[in-house]
């Protein structure tokens, strides 16, 4: 008896063309392929696929019992998606048993993915293996052009590339107050004004396409 093994491949942000070209290649030969969905719904992850898959693949819809209708720390939310994830991972060990099974998953498996919890369970039982994508998250700071980290190099020191670049300084204080900002032995002094700004927010974990579109269109989004 031939063994097969499951591989979960993450899909990125939403867009194909941030896919792995590995995920894009195997998900595009796959024979048997699960993806999770809210159910009635045909899934984000299976939607991010449309046109790839070949011609008789065997999907595997897994339906969420519940989503948003239970708390989610609820005992009876946690035992719904508990057996859930042990009845998956059950069926989709035997299906492996001899055959390659493909996993979707948007963004990165490992990244707040539902596959996490059907990897515990099948880790040991099984070959698992998986494929890492580009984050929802990091999609989306990237189109819109926001930076996670302080560009002054996160040292909190302007070298001169930096200085070069036009590195901004900001921070909070009462409105009409005086901030003193120090530089080695140079002290400025400004007045604070009422003014406030925010980064733009996004409809993580598949929102990358909709903040490029609001970026180019210099757009909030709401």
């Amino acid at each position: 008896m031939t063994m097969g093994k499951i591989i979960c491949t993450g899909l990125g942000p939403g867009d194909p063309d941030l896919m792995a070209v590995r995920s894009d290649r195997l998900i595009r030969a796959a024979a048997h392929v699960a993806y999770f969905r809210k159910k009635g719904r045909k899934g984000q992850a299976r939607r991010i696929v449309d046109g790839m898959l070949a011609a008789g693949v065997t999907e595997y819809a897994m339906e969420y019992p519940v989503t948003t209708e239970l708390p989610f720390d609820s005992p009876e939310y946690i035992d719904a998606l508990a057996r859930f994830y042990d009845d998956w991972a059950d069926r989709l060990a035997t299906v492996a048993q001899t055959a390659e099974v493909v996993v979707l998953c948007e963004g990165d498996p490992f990244f707040y993915g539902s596959f996490m919890h059907l990897y515990t369970r099948l880790r040991e039982r099984i070959t698992v293996e998986v494929i890492p994508g580009i984050t929802g998250m990091s999609g989306c700071w990237t189109a819109t052009g926001t930076p996670i980290i302080n560009p002054v190099a996160g040292d909190d020191q302007i070298n001169a590339a930096e200085k070069t670049a036009g590195v901004a300084v900001s921070g909070t204080a009462t409105a009409g107050s005086t901030v003193t900002v120090t530089w080695g032995s140079a002290t400025q002094t400004a007045t604070a004004t009422g003014g406030t700004a925010s980064a733009p927010r996004c409809c993580w974990p598949t929102g990358c396409r909709r903040c490029r579109r609001a970026a180019r269109r210099g757009a909030r989004l709401r």
